[in-house]
């Protein structure tokens, strides 16, 4: 499967990664990315920059080393109504935002807790994609998460780092059995290394190996072309890549 964009990526200004946008946009380059989201995490997390700073995100160039620069957010999900912790006019002026749960702005509920305030975010229409849904500490009904998400044309994300077995542990085999159900529906995922240091983006295979083994299409996954991440924005209404 080729994969030409990484669509969470983290820098220095989400308060515990390492890498500067700049460092970030030159690692996607050396790997031959065409495109990476710079995704960093919303003023509910700890150490996280103030909203003015995503608000400013339109100062950044759309291309940096070469790379399409998506300015984007991994907002978090704040209460059990789905809230999130950025609004207003610092959302219109994103790219793309990525939300989901995190123990240090929300507590765990049940399945069934976690699942009705999952899809009440994305029934809001204020996010995008949603990320590390195999997260085992927020379990989720699989099935009635896959099927809103198709519904509200919705993203589910394959976390890459969290198939490595040190962070969200257990969480491949909830991603595996997601997929599967996302693969019948036909719906789409989307790849993210979740990457915190430079030499971390781009580093999607066994997210991708994860998406093969479930049976997703190629046309699954938007990451596989540009013109896939574009049609996705401008369904969202976003304004797309301007290709």
């Amino acid at each position: 499967m080729k994969l030409v964009a990484d669509l969470h990526v983290h820098s220095i200004a989400s308060g515990h990664a390492y890498s500067t946008i700049g460092e970030n946009a030159q690692a996607a380059k050396a790997k031959g990315l065409q495109l990476i989201a710079i995704t960093d995490h919303g003023p509910a997390m700890p150490g996280a920059p103030h909203p003015l700073h995503f608000g400013n995100l339109r100062a950044l160039p759309p291309v940096i080393s070469g790379v399409r620069v998506l300015r984007g957010a991994e907002v978090n999900i704040v209460d059990a109504d789905g809230n999130i912790d950025l609004r207003g006019r610092f959302l219109k002026t994103l790219d793309i935002v990525l939300a989901g749960f995190h123990q240090d702005c929300i507590e765990p509920g049940s399945a069934e807790d976690n699942t009705r305030t999952l899809v009440k975010a994305m029934a809001s229409g204020l996010i995008d994609v949603v990320v590390h849904p195999g997260n085992p500490v927020f379990p989720i009904n699989f099935e009635l998460v896959a099927q809103a998400a198709a519904q509200h044309n919705v993203l589910l994300e394959l976390n890459n780092v969290s198939l490595g077995g040190v962070i969200r542990k257990g969480s491949e085999r909830n991603c595996l059995a997601l997929a599967r159900i996302i693969a019948r529906l036909g719906s789409k995922v989307c790849l993210g290394s979740d990457a915190h240091f430079s030499s971390a983006v781009g580093e999607l295979a066994e997210s991708a190996r994860l998406a093969q083994q479930a049976g997703l299409e190629p046309d699954q996954v938007v990451n596989t072309s540009m013109e896939a991440i574009d049609r996705f924005l401008r369904l969202r209404g976003r304004k797309g890549l301007s290709l």
